[in-house]
């Protein structure tokens, strides 16, 4: 297998760095070939098999990039050494090593560290729609702080994500309950057992951190960035109660200092200046020494954004008894391996309030107790070391990636592959697999089915090439698959089993909620098909489907019939969609030729604008309420939590005679005649939840 590697190496100092570094050399022994792409920085690491080569971005040719590689691996994480790799990601998606769910720092340093807020807002408003978009423009005027914890930022690079790598049950949660139907596979993190003289580690860290140490001085040790979701205002409030009953204990905090949580100020504060360190950044080695000079180590999460901390992979990994927070990841790891604190049960909480002293008490408790009870310290030691050699080995985890990798290239068809290849998305035909029958013949077939009635029969007739086109751009399905046809009359109905394949056919029409009939009609040719057709308010109603139970859902010429919420009804699609399921759409185009032509002539530009007579028993069908433009019908199903793959217009009928005349006249005044037809096909795909319930440019008020 070769591999492109995309990952920051020392000296960015990021727990990637580490973490990649760590891999590479067992990834090596089981892949033929390895180029480790890194932005700028001469990296300090040399790698030390052949197969193994460290080049810079620019080397890599993103065109042609399959003709040198089986596989794409992107190391993700939330901080600026990731910019140029998320960038790349983009444009050619690949696998990708999801090191925590939330990327929001990382989308900030992409646009606001460049000065590019309105590159913020439009990702603010993909990701969180219009209330987090809102919230985004206070924190531009300096109201607030940007919504870091609140809003994930992933949603673009998870859709472009060919599958990806997560280290815990926790992260394959969040992914999946977000919607994105990706292949995903957890493969734990891992971590080297190292071997280290405690006495040499003690003699490091005495100058390290410039204590003066014995063999019995108690020492606690926090590592790794000092952000404020670790909870070392609390951690530190908790020491600072211990040395009552132990004023010989220490603390070293081992890691950069976040500029916007002070912790110089408290540790003078709580009188503790004298036993606490922070030591700040220093290479993986003394970072090592220094855990191994701790007899306990802190490493709590409040709130969690899913990260796996190599940190305390490493404290496990030498048999350091770890109080951890009781969120997370951490809910993963044996009971008995590590030492689990009850976190707050809301938000960051202020320094007086109840939840914030509830943790400090068990802080307090638990890091007395384990000085008080040495062989209990010793205890948990053991079992975390014992467990990561089992679970967490370098070997084990290359040998998953491999897994993994090697399953995505098998599992990937050749039209797949070159759809990826070319960057675009797979399995999005214009026409279905194995289409071997015409637009003619597909034609007849379905005007076929139209001699119900003479009205049926004019109406399809009229409509004819939008059911063919429609049928063309369907994806096809299997015997397992499920299509929903909403506002069904059985015109096209048909096609969907004998030509595209779906196993199981169902339509829908208005009326009231749990009714279903059945409805059949039968061909010139003879052939009969049935469907259950069932009843309900597409934008009042809950669908009566459970949720992901289709592959596809059509919605053709409805949508303009909607006078109230429009949201209601695309929502509940993206419901009852399957993970990847599609939306074919069609609905009349307000900005066509013959819209412009109609306006310019004096006429009203809707395609349909009278108002329906009542029937015979007083009911009244529902008139054309709305027309749309081709832009709003991507707005509305983008909000709606799908991807569009297509989106094109045609004409019911032959284009009008004097169409060119329009045509001039728009170029003329610097106009677009892109999507100029008259009735809009929409085909997207289910790609996350929904975005936006009441998208501003569709609704008011905003």
């Amino acid at each position: 297998m070769r591999i492109a590697f995309f990952t920051p190496l020392n000296p960015k100092r990021s727990g990637i760095s580490d973490y990649s570094e760590a891999l590479l050399p067992h990834l090596a022994e089981r892949a033929g070939q390895i180029d480790v792409f890194v932005e700028d920085d001469p990296p300090a690491a040399r790698l030390p098999q052949a197969n193994l080569r460290i080049r810079p971005f620019a080397e890599f040719d993103a065109e042609n990039w399959a003709a040198s590689y089986d596989a794409i691996l992107y190391q993700m994480g939330n901080n600026p050494y990731h910019v140029a790799i998320y960038e790349l990601a983009l444009r050619v998606p690949g696998v990708m090593v999801l090191h925590e769910f939330n990327l929001h720092h990382l989308l900030a340093a992409v646009t606001i560290a460049r000065g590019d807020w309105d590159g913020y807002f439009r990702e603010v408003e993909y990701n969180g729609g219009a209330a987090a978009l809102e919230q985004a423009r206070r924190a531009q005027t300096g109201m607030q702080e940007p919504d870091y914890d609140g809003l994930a930022m992933n949603r673009r690079l998870l859709e472009r994500a060919q599958g990806v790598i997560v280290h815990s049950e926790y992260m394959v949660r969040a992914v999946r309950q977000a919607g994105f139907p990706l292949p995903i596979r957890k493969i734990p993190h891992g971590v080297e057992i190292p071997v280290v003289d405690r006495t040499e580690a003690r003699r490091q860290f005495s100058e390290l951190a410039g204590f003066a140490l014995d063999e019995t001085t108690p020492v606690f040790g926090i590592f790794g960035f000092l952000k404020p979701y670790k909870r070392i205002h609390e951690a530190l409030r908790a020491f600072a109660r211990l040395r009552a009953s132990y004023p010989q204990a220490r603390m070293v905090l081992v890691g950069e200092e976040h500029p916007r949580y002070p912790l110089r100020p408290l540790i003078v504060e709580l009188g503790i200046e004298d036993a606490v360190e922070i030591a700040g950044y220093v290479p993986l080695d003394a970072f090592t020494s220094a855990i191994a000079a701790c007899d306990v180590c802190i490493n709590l999460r409040w709130p969690t954004v899913g990260e796996t901390s190599g940190s305390f992979l490493r404290a496990l990994a030498m048999g350091k008894p770890t109080l951890v927070s009781e969120v997370g990841t951490f809910l993963e790891f044996p009971d008995d391996v590590a030492i689990r604190i009850p976190a707050p049960t809301a938000g960051p909480v202020p320094g007086n309030d109840r939840e914030q002293s509830r943790e400090i008490d068990w802080l307090y408790e638990y890091m007395k107790v384990l000085l008080d009870d040495p062989a209990l310290a010793r205890g948990v030691g053991e079992r975390a070391r014992a467990y990561v050699a089992q679970e967490c080995s370098w070997p084990k985890v290359a040998g998953e990636y491999i897994e993994f990798l090697e399953e995505m290239v098998r599992s990937e068809p050749a039209a797949g592959q070159e759809a990826r290849r070319s960057n675009s998305v797979p399995d999005s035909p214009s026409k279905p697999r194995n289409w071997d029958i015409s637009s003619e013949e597909l034609e007849e077939y379905l005007v076929g089915f139209s001699h119900d009635s003479p009205l049926m029969e004019a109406y399809v007739l009229l409509h004819r090439k939008r059911l063919v086109r429609t049928v063309e751009i369907t994806p096809p399905g299997g015997p397992e698959d499920r299509v929903l046809e909403l506002g069904c009359y059985l015109q096209m109905t048909p096609a969907l089993r004998t030509y595209l394949g779906y196993g199981e056919v169902r339509g829908a029409y208005y009326g009231s909620l749990g009714k279903t009939h059945q409805q059949s009609t039968i061909s010139v040719s003879g052939e009969t098909f049935s469907c259950p057709i069932d009843l309900f308010d597409a934008e009042r109603d809950r669908f009566p489907y459970p949720d992901g139970h289709f592959q596809t859902v059509l919605c053709c010429e409805l949508l303009e019939h909607l006078a109230t919420d429009p949201m209601h009804m695309i929502a509940e699609i993206n419901r009852i969609l399957a993970p990847g399921g599609w939306l074919v759409l069609s609905t009349p185009n307000i900005t066509s030729l013959r819209s412009v032509h109609a306006v310019l002539h004096g006429y009203h530009p809707e395609l349909f604008s009278a108002y329906i007579k009542p029937g015979p028993d007083g009911s009244v069908d529902p008139r054309h309420s709305r027309e749309y433009a081709p832009r709003e019908i991507a707005l509305l199903v983008e909000a709606g939590g799908l991807q569009v793959d297509l989106l094109e217009t045609g004409d019911y009928q032959e284009a009008q005679a004097d169409s060119e005349g329009i045509q001039k006249l728009i170029e003329s005044n610097g106009c677009s005649l892109l999507l100029r037809g008259e009735v809009i096909y929409c085909r997207a795909r289910k790609v996350g939840p929904l975005r936006d319930r009441w998208p501003k440019e569709l609704y008011y008020p905003p």
